[in-house]
């Protein structure tokens, strides 16, 4: 059966930083009730990102910022006038949409593996559209 999309909410706390949000994906999942199947999931912003990456060591995701702060920084030859263009770059660099695996009613994931919603814009109140399909 396919079920239609639904709409998940966040709150951020700043400009930039990583939320892991695995859990509130699982818990999602399990009302849901997909036992095996695919999830599909949207942030509809321009200024934020989805990734999955290790969720055990917090250093990885510190490093993500650090090294995503490298290639788009707070101050170049940037033109748009909203003056938040590094966000709009980190975003695209991440990505808008994530496909996860649902086998045995959860997320098949990497034993090291979560799923972030990648802030870069903060703080702000975030949408994540989701689908989870059995099939």
């Amino acid at each position: 059966m396919i079920k239609i999309w639904h709409e998940l909410s966040f709150s951020t706390r700043r400009q930039a930083d990583f939320y892991e949000i695995t859990g509130a994906l699982r818990e999602d999942l399990r009302r849901s009730k997909v036992k095996n199947g695919v999830g599909f999931l949207l942030v509809p912003h321009t200024t934020a990102g989805l990734t999955i990456n290790e969720n055990a060591d917090p250093d990885v995701i510190r490093d993500l910022v650090v090294a995503l702060d490298r290639l788009a920084p707070a101050s170049g030859d940037y033109r748009h006038l909203e003056g938040n263009s590094p966000a709009h770059i980190k975003a695209s660099l991440m990505g808008s949409s994530l496909t996860l695996p649902v086998v045995d009613g959860d997320l098949r994931l990497g034993t090291w593996q979560g799923v972030f919603l990648c802030e870069f814009d903060g703080p702000r109140r975030r949408r994540l559209f989701v689908k989870w399909q059995e099939g």
